[in-house]
């Protein structure tokens, strides 16, 4: 089996998106995400990649199948909810290219997709300028009832990455958990490199 990795930009991305936005769905209704997505809250939130002309797409294809994608954008141009704990610390938001959602269906994981993900996101920062990568993880306590007694976190994969999470450096964001009524506000840890 061969996977191609491609990286989209433009009218190739905007093309993609409804399948990246089946595989979000699929892929982040599991723990630590829970969520209970719907295409048309995807397509609303994948739309303000198609008004950021610094937005990259990573494609992972087996054949002519979407098996995994990973997005990301300067930080100036995504949501004001990711960008405010860096403003609120004089951060200058231009310098900063946030590696947004890496989602990979479990039976292509352990083969390096990852790593050519953050590649593929990192080398789009180095191109536009950007001196910084940041990335945030849902925050869930170890207690949750829906946390898998065999789940591992990515956070020795990140660090090898050359990631650290950033002390009291915390989003928040809403989102729908699988069996919930409504929306919730969940805060995320975020991580950071220089490039």
């Amino acid at each position: 089996m061969t996977i191609e990795v491609l990286t989209l930009t433009g009218e190739a991305f905007e093309a993609a998106l409804d399948d990246v936005a089946r595989l979000r769905i699929d892929v982040f209704r599991h723990w630590p995400y829970l969520y209970d997505g719907d295409m048309d809250y995807e397509r609303r939130y994948l739309s303000r990649y198609c008004g950021s002309g610094g937005a990259v797409l990573v494609g992972a294809f087996d054949g002519a199948k979407l098996i995994g994608a990973s997005t990301g954008a300067p930080m100036d141009e995504h949501s004001d909810d990711f960008g405010a704990p860096f403003a609120a610390r004089g951060m200058d938001l231009e310098h900063i290219f946030y590696c947004a959602e890496s989602v990979l269906l479990p039976e292509y994981r352990g083969r390096g997709l990852g790593h050519a993900f953050f590649d593929a996101r990192e080398a789009q920062a180095r191109r536009l300028g950007r001196r910084y990568a940041a990335f945030c993880s849902v925050i869930r306590p170890a207690d949750h009832p829906a946390r898998p007694a065999d789940y591992q976190p990515l956070d020795v994969f990140w660090r090898k990455r050359g990631y650290e999470p950033q002390p009291g450096l915390v989003a928040e964001y809403s989102w729908k958990d699988r069996g919930q009524p409504t929306e919730t506000v969940k805060e995320l840890q975020f991580w950071m490199r220089a490039l």
